[in-house]
């Protein structure tokens, strides 16, 4: 999933005319926020499409993930990341709220996942998933508790915003390599 993330992420920024990493959020590559909202074509049908994606392989990552672990914790938190996930995928960004509300659920949520994750991974792996996860929710604390004077800020929205998603981006593929590795 975090691979497909990143190059659905990629690929739309590349056909994205004038888009910033510092200005633009991520969600802007699926359509940007109302009132005067931008869809901008093949951009926007190819993040969507590729966050939906994500969002459904995290939510069946889960189902799997309690079959062999038997951890509610871990199971619930990615299933829950992955409906955040879709989510942002079936209500882009013009579809305001809604929107907001699925990506600050996948943000908060995947966190969570990679940091209680250690429940079924073993060292050194453990360590690097909670360290990811807590990074992501440093920066969203950090936004919500210091706005515009937060230490990111200065990267932009943009630039902040993937302070958070590409942690738990890194943490989703690492994780998927590590199971496949241990079994």
């Amino acid at each position: 999933m975090g691979l497909i993330g990143f190059l659905g992420i990629i690929t739309a920024e590349a056909l994205y005319p004038g888009y910033s990493t510092s200005a633009n959020e991520i969600s802007d590559l699926g359509a940007t926020q109302p009132p005067q909202s931008l869809v901008v074509q093949p951009s926007a049908t190819i993040f969507n499409t590729t966050v939906m994606a994500c969002g459904v392989l995290v939510i069946l990552g889960a189902f799997f993930l309690y079959g062999s672990f038997r951890s509610r914790a871990v199971a619930v938190s990615m299933g829950l990341f992955g409906v955040g996930v879709l989510g942002v995928g079936v209500f882009p960004g013009n579809y305001g709220n809604l929107h907001a509300g699925f990506a600050l659920l996948a943000f908060i949520v995947g966190a969570v996942a990679a940091i209680l994750a250690y429940k079924v991974e073993t060292a050194p792996f453990r360590y690097f998933s909670v360290a990811l996860g807590a990074v992501s929710l440093v920066v969203v604390a950090l936004y919500f508790i210091l706005g515009d004077s937060s230490p990111f800020a200065g990267l932009g929205s943009g630039g902040m915003e993937r302070w958070v998603a590409y942690p738990i981006l890194l943490w989703v593929t690492g994780f998927g390599g590590y199971l496949l590795g241990s079994r």
